[in-house]
């Protein structure tokens, strides 16, 4: 294998790494550049702490298989954390999670840990703080979000976070990440329990989950 190559990029960026795969190559060259480079060329960035990863792959059509591939080979390494795998293809624009389908979760996320799902979840427990739960679904919290939650972690920008009781250190819904804790109006935003979070406009707003029924949301309520 040669440099010239490049099927991988891999760029630093403030909160962690952005992995740039080529989407105009066999799939299987990408897997094995990215193989190479991990075990190889970058094992530098493979000691120390945990660092965040964020998956781009162009605009090439990708089944769930190839994805769970690349998350094999990512997640061999202990401190890699893939937090997004966003595809600009547009077929997977266009798809739509069933709302009707969501998976219930039972448990209790202590700092540290990150739980993570495929799809809709509801988890019945809480999020302490200093621990995280991604999903490339909406995400409904029967309980206290006091850590970080990620809904739409493949890009998909129309789920929402909702929790019955909302202090979270930080939200994320696709691409778009909330303003730091000491920037939000506890006055307002977080005066009673049972929140949900949205994008409008590409920002990120937060109500009460009673007013849900005012947006255009594709997802149950």
């Amino acid at each position: 294998m040669t440099a010239a190559k490049h099927h991988v990029t891999i760029k630093g960026v403030k909160d962690g790494l952005v992995f740039l795969l080529d989407d105009a190559c066999e799939f299987s060259e990408v897997l094995d550049e990215l193989s190479h480079k991990l075990e190889k060329t970058h094992q530098q960035i493979l000691t120390g702490p945990i660092i965040h990863v964020y998956v781009k792959l162009g605009k090439r059509a990708v089944t769930d298989e190839q994805k769970e591939q690349v998350r094999r080979i990512i997640g061999q390494k202990g401190n890699l954390l893939i937090q997004s795998m966003e595809t600009l293809d547009p077929s997977h624009e266009k798809a739509m999670p069933d709302p009707t389908d969501v998976k219930i979760i039972r448990g209790i996320v202590r700092s540290g840990q990150t739980l993570t799902h495929e799809g809709n979840m509801l988890f019945l427990g809480d999020v302490n703080p200093g621990g995280a739960i991604v999903s490339t679904g909406s995400i409904y919290i029967m309980g206290s979000l006091r850590g970080m939650a990620h809904a739409g972690s493949d890009g998909d920008e129309r789920t929402i976070i909702a929790a019955s009781h909302m202090r979270p250190t930080q939200l994320r819904i696709g691409g778009i990440i909330s303003r730091p804790p000491d920037e939000w109006d506890l006055s307002e935003a977080f005066d009673a329990y049972m929140e949900f979070a949205y994008i409008k406009e590409g920002k990120m707003e937060i109500d009460k989950v009673h007013h849900m029924h005012r947006f255009s949301l594709p997802h149950p309520v």
